[in-house]
């Protein structure tokens, strides 16, 4: 491949970073909300949540892409325990700001980043090779094919 195509096929955006760090990883995307107590299983870095479009999934090891949390405080312990078992998503990119979310980051310690330049949904798609840099605040996505 060309470094002409290899452009053509890399989108870069820029955001604040959160919990600093890099991490190059797969994309996992999602529209909705994660409950961390209750919906996912932290021993094999899954969403378990009944009506949620990644049930069943693992988001281990790979950019998990989300709006952020809901319920209740509890959702840090839970991601938390992600790390301890080596299940956590190999960095997060979140839309909508919350305790819960920043909590849940910070104690996972997985780069994470927020407020991109662009609506992440619309750049990123599950598959995606995404390189986020936390530190620098970019998020780099370079599309198969």
């Amino acid at each position: 491949m060309t470094d002409t195509a290899e452009k053509a096929n890399t989108i870069v955006l820029r955001g604040r970073g959160i919990v600093p760090g890099k991490a190059t990883a797969e994309a996992l995307t999602t529209r909705q909300t994660i409950s961390g107590w209750g919906g996912i299983n932290e021993r094999e870095g899954t969403v378990i949540e009944l009506r949620h479009e990644l049930r069943g999934q693992s988001f281990a090891g790979k950019v998990l892409v989300f709006p952020g949390a809901k319920g209740s405080s509890g959702w840090s312990a839970y991601w938390h325990m992600l790390r301890l078992n080596g299940t956590a998503p190999a960095a997060m990119i979140f839309t909508r700001m919350s305790t819960k979310i920043a909590l849940g980051a910070v104690v996972s310690r997985v780069p994470t980043i927020t407020e991109l330049d662009r609506d992440p949904f619309e750049v990123i798609e599950t598959g995606d090779l995404v390189e986020v840099d936390a530190d620098a605040g970019t998020v780099t996505v370079t599309k198969p094919g």
